[in-house]
C-alpha cells in the first residue's frame, strides 16, 4: 500500500477522539496496510490513525516480531502496573518514563469485522494502551507527572522539528467516518 506523512505534536488531530469504524470494507482494509507500511518504515511499535490524520478508532501494533492491528478497541487493565520509557511517532526523540498497566486484554476486531482479543504484557501491553490513548486524543506526555510533563514539554520546544511549520489539514485518501466522506 502506501506510507503515510505522520502528523506531529500540535496537529489538532492528535488531540480529537476518533470516531468508531462503522463500515469493514476495503477502505478500511487499505488504512490497516498504510497504517503498517507507515509503522514500519518509520519504525515504531505502533500507529494510530488520528497519526496519519485519519480520526478513526484504527491502530496497528510491531512487537516482538509480531504485527498486528485492532479496530474499535475495549482494554481491560491489570491492576499491577509497569513503569518504562515511551515514546512517540509524532513526538520524534522525545523518550520518558510513563507508567502504565502491565497488562492488557483488548477486545475488538480485525479489518473484516471479525471479533479478536488480545491479551498481552510488558512491551505489548505498553503499545496497546499507547495507541488506544492516541484514539481518545491522549498522548503519553499527558501521563505523565508534573515535572516530566514539564521537561518533556521543553524538550519538544527545544526540538529541531517543532514550530517549523504550522500543522496543515490534508485530505485524507481514507473515509474518515461511516458514510464514506
Amino acid at each position: 500500500m502506501a506510507v503515510q506523512p505522520i502528523r506531529l505534536f500540535g496537529d489538532p488531530v492528535l488531540r480529537k477522539p476518533a470516531s468508531a469504524v462503522l463500515d469493514f470494507d476495503k477502505e478500511l482494509r487499505k488504512l490497516v496496510a498504510d497504517l503498517t507500511d507507515t509503522m514500519l518504515e518509520a519504525p515504531g511499535a505502533g500507529l494510530a490513525a488520528p497519526q496519519i490524520g485519519v480520526s478513526l478508532r484504527v491502530f496497528t501494533w510491531y512487537v516482538d516480531g509480531q504485527v498486528g492491528h485492532l479496530i474499535n478497541p475495549d482494554l481491560t487493565l491489570s491492576e499491577e502496573t509497569q513503569d518504562g520509557g515511551e515514546g512517540c511517532l509524532s513526538l520524534p526523540d522525545i523518550t520518558f518514563d510513563c507508567r502504565r498497566a502491565l497488562s492488557v486484554v483488548a477486545r475488538g476486531f480485525d479489518m473484516h469485522g471479525e471479533p479478536v482479543t488480545i491479551e498481552g504484557s510488558e512491551l505489548l501491553a505498553r503499545a496497546i494502551q499507547h495507541e488506544t490513548d492516541h484514539l481518545d486524543g491522549i498522548l503519553f506526555i499527558d501521563r505523565l507527572d508534573e515535572a516530566a510533563r514539564k521537561a518533556a514539554m521543553k524538550e519538544i520546544r527545544e526540538s529541531e522539528w517543532f514550530g517549523l511549520e504550522k500543522p496543515t489539514v490534508k485530505v485524507s485518501p481514507h473515509a474518515t467516518n461511516g458514510f464514506g466522506f
